[in-house]
């Protein structure tokens, strides 16, 4: 089995939370990521050649796409539940119960700059954890 490095991991990671896919190759362990047109109306000519190089050249491929809404939600509901000043802990509570939670948690957690970095660095574990979670049994991790 190919081995992909930590830090392939941590900018999978990145990667996906930046609206990207990556596309992983089985034999070489090597990655490309391409904007993940699903969700928009255009942009898909710009990243077409990126995709027939891949299609081409690649014919093992693990595409890992961003992560289910359910779980991006859980990961917010996750980090609201490690938080230990209570009135914080509150205002996620509250924003994650609103009709836009993902926008009002943003709001929340940009409130805070102490708040804001836990949250970027509990955010960047949980999408470490779901990349080395695609790509188990495929790839063995450094």
């Amino acid at each position: 089995m190919i081995k992909i490095a930590n830090n392939q991991v941590n900018e999978m990671a990145q990667e996906l939370d930046a609206g990207m896919k990556c596309y992983i190759n089985k034999e070489s362990g090597e990655y490309r990521s391409i904007l993940d047109w699903d969700d928009l109306y255009d942009g898909e000519e710009f990243w077409q050649e990126e995709l027939e190089k891949i299609q081409t050249e690649w014919s093992n491929n693990i595409v890992v796409e961003k992560m289910p809404y359910h779980q991006s939600f859980g990961i917010m509901e996750d980090f609201t539940a490690s938080i230990e000043n209570q009135e914080i802990r509150n205002r996620l509570i509250y924003a994650l119960g609103r009709n836009k939670p993902f926008r009002d948690f943003k709001n929340e957690v940009d409130y805070r700059e102490d708040i804001r970095q836990q949250w970027f660095a509990f955010k960047q574990q949980a999408y470490e954890d779901y990349v080395r979670k695609e790509l188990s049994g495929e790839f063995l991790f450094e």
